[in-house]
């Protein structure tokens, strides 16, 4: 009888073990056919099952052998208004930069409206747990909360990212849903600092970062956005609401200024600040001049990456952010040889090593190889962005692939990317201009 029994447990637990295995290589298409108006509710954590992320492998490096560690070359620092000239670059270094459009001392600071208070934290901020890949709409649901709006995650999500599986949504997606959908008024600028932070937080304005971040080995690194609600001067950190690790009891996740400061970078130093239109001038005041004019701001970004340079040529961010200073400078002043520069910086950065999904969040890399006809290196990262396990939900990706085609004279492709862009984002004017274009 007894023997009987040892059987039959043994029978069971062995069948359970089965069962249970079975469910977890099986959850993936389990959760993945699930309807939209249940799946979007499930907890981030228990959706990330059905991504079966790739081999965590960097982005394809640029053809050609490049130099392990590179030398900048002397640059010249114009006025503002003054005409750029050109620096020979020694023969030895890499054609990267020869000059860089800055004025010719790099301003302090804005000055301090009032006192900062040694720490702050802010009252009546409530965490909200995200929704898969939904911690922009998230921590933008967060601010509103905070003026007594009631938009939630979901609601926002609607608008800025109606494709459920959408891996991205931008700064400028989320500063239009404010401004257009909400009374409140959103901006969003690069080439921050800790005392600009510190200040908006003093002035009772919570403040969103776009951010690197690496939940474990496993998911590898990713975007992410983070609201900050306080800091300790004498602490030395932040209190974050962060939207995907918790903690879920509104107490905050305490970040050092360390922290906050390395893995901002990866993202060009860039902060989201929501507020009430009567608080415009005080938001102005505290950003300083250079943030709010487009060409002084990525001036003095470029500057911010150069001196992260200086500091670490082996670090690829810094070098991926002078590669997006200048294609806005390109953009801004159509002055070819930013575009230039831009390239080489990001054939650096590509050479040191980007993170797998370093494309599904900025996208000027595409633009500033474009600009300098070279479709190739556009086609080759846009594959490499559509085969890394959920790149394929960018849109942009789409857009910037049939921009290549289209510059290679294949039109029948050119349109099909767009069109495909399309579904990922229905009504999205750039890439319904880019289709029109082919007419």
């Amino acid at each position: 009888m007894k023997q009987k029994g040892l059987i039959f447990s043994m029978a069971l637990l062995t069948a359970v073990t089965l069962t249970a295995v079975i469910l977890w290589f099986a959850s993936p298409q389990i959760i993945s056919a699930l309807p939209y108006r249940i799946k979007s509710r499930l907890p981030a954590s228990v959706v990330y099952l059905a991504v079966t992320p790739p081999v965590a492998t960097a982005l394809p490096a640029p053809a050609g052998t490049a130099p392990p560690a590179v030398t900048i070359p002397p640059i010249i620092l114009p006025t503002a208004t003054a005409t750029e000239t050109a620096t020979a670059v020694p023969p030895t270094v890499s054609p990267l930069i020869s000059s860089l459009p800055i004025p010719s001392s790099t301003p302090s600071s804005p000055p301090s409206p009032t006192p900062l208070p040694p720490a702050v934290r802010l009252e009546n901020v409530q965490i909200i747990p995200q929704k898969f890949n939904n911690c922009g709409p998230a921590n933008l649901s967060i601010n509103l909360t905070y003026y007594g709006l009631e938009d939630s995650q979901l609601d926002i999500a609607s608008v800025i990212r109606p494709t459920y599986k959408d891996r991205n949504v931008s700064p400028w997606e989320m500063v239009d849903y404010v401004n257009n959908q909400t009374p409140l008024q959103a901006q969003a600028f690069s080439g921050g600092d800790l005392d600009t932070l510190k200040q908006l937080l003093a002035a009772g304005l919570p403040v969103i970062i776009e951010k690197g971040l690496i939940p474990s080995e496993w998911e590898g690194w990713m975007g992410h956005y983070l609201t900050l609600i306080g800091y300790d001067d004498a602490q030395q950190r932040f209190l974050t609401f962060d939207t995907f690790l918790g903690p879920w009891d509104s107490s905050g996740r305490e970040e050092t200024y360390d922290f906050i400061e390395t893995y901002w970078q990866h993202f060009n130093y860039t902060f989201l600040v929501v507020y009430p239109p009567e608080e415009e001038a005080l938001v102005a005041e505290i950003v300083g001049e250079e943030m709010l004019d487009p060409l002084a701001m990525w001036r003095e970004t470029a500057v911010r990456a150069k001196n992260d340079i200086e500091a670490d040529p082996e670090n690829a961010f810094a070098w991926f952010n002078l590669g997006t200073s200048l294609t806005h400078l390109g953009k801004l002043t159509n002055d070819a040889s930013h575009y230039t520069n831009a390239a080489a910086a990001f054939d650096q950065a590509r050479t040191l090593g980007l993170p797998w999904r370093m494309l599904w969040y900025q996208f000027q890399p595409y633009e500033a190889y474009l600009a300098n006809g070279r479709a190739e290196d556009v086609l080759i990262l846009a594959q490499a962005t559509l085969d890394s396990g959920g790149g394929q939900f960018v849109e942009e990706t789409w857009l910037y692939r049939g921009r290549a085609y289209q510059q290679q004279g294949d039109s029948a492709r050119a349109a099909a990317n767009y069109r495909r862009a399309l579904e990922l984002k229905p009504d999205w004017a750039e890439a319904q201009a880019a289709l029109d274009s082919l007419n």
